[in-house]
């Protein structure tokens, strides 16, 4: 099931005119689920994963969840195998469902080769990148304090904006994102982050976001933002902010000496 945050997001990029195909391409879903949820009514407030699974009858047990560890060990053996041939081996087993359902579950465990990675680049003003970043100071008198700062880029111009913070806390977070907006003169359509949790809660194994900060999110949809958040372990896909904190570090901080 596509979680608030992510129909919110499709909502938003389809108004602001961007074609079926791209907000496919940069949410992460089939066009055909792009469609179902661009034809729902809009995403007015939050609710956790499990409730909206209940109040909108989505889901049921699965069938093919037992079956994961005759999948894996049979991939563990060959990882070129055939998805038939696994579909034959888990009807062995006693596999009595779908064959779709179970192709879904071996695209999950099948191991990937790693694809060139291509960035999302949209018109001015529509994607920002926001991360906090850490820097111990060192004082003239030996002394050393650790600053906190929150960093904001507009992927399309590098309009930077950064701020000493107190602290990382959720209630930081939302209130200097909005500050940040405030400077570069509007909203734009989407706004990635990493996945600290002043943002995302809990995701599954494949990292689809299913608990929310419900702070962080209701924020988000009184500002009618859509959120990206970056894969665990991959800082690479929020590069532009990344160099922003390095930039920030060495040329604000390291360098100097108070």
């Amino acid at each position: 099931m596509i979680d608030v945050l992510k129909r919110h997001e499709i909502q938003v990029l389809r108004r602001a005119g961007h074609t079926l195909e791209d907000v496919a391409t940069f949410s992460g879903v089939s066009i055909g689920s792009v469609r179902r949820v661009i034809a729902e009514p809009a995403v007015q407030r939050v609710i956790d994963a499990e409730t909206e699974r209940e109040r909108r009858r989505v889901g049921r047990p699965t069938k093919v969840e037992p079956f994961r560890e005759v999948l894996q060990t049979a991939l563990a053996e060959d990882a070129t195998l055939l998805s038939v041939e696994l579909l034959r081996r888990a009807q062995l087993a006693g596999y009595e469902g779908g064959k779709s359902a179970l192709y879904a579950l071996i695209r999950t465990l099948r191991p990937h080769a790693v694809r060139p990675l291509v960035r999302f680049e949209g018109l001015p003003g529509e994607f920002s990148q926001h991360d906090f970043g850490e820097v111990v100071v060192r004082f003239l008198s030996g002394e050393e304090r650790r600053v906190h700062f929150f960093a904001s880029r507009l992927k399309y111009s590098r309009w930077a904006e950064v701020t000493l913070v107190p602290d990382e806390g959720v209630e930081t977070v939302v209130r200097t994102v909005v500050d940040h907006f405030a400077a570069i003169g509007g909203i734009p359509l989407v706004a990635v982050f990493d996945r600290p949790k002043t943002v995302a809660l809990a995701w599954g194994r494949d990292s689809v976001v299913t608990e929310w900060n419900p702070t962080f999110a209701a924020v988000t949809l009184d500002l009618g933002l859509g959120v990206e958040v970056c894969w665990p372990r991959r800082p690479q896909e929020k590069g532009a902010v990344e160099n922003l904190v390095g930039w920030v570090k060495g040329s604000f901080f390291k360098q100097r000496r108070l």
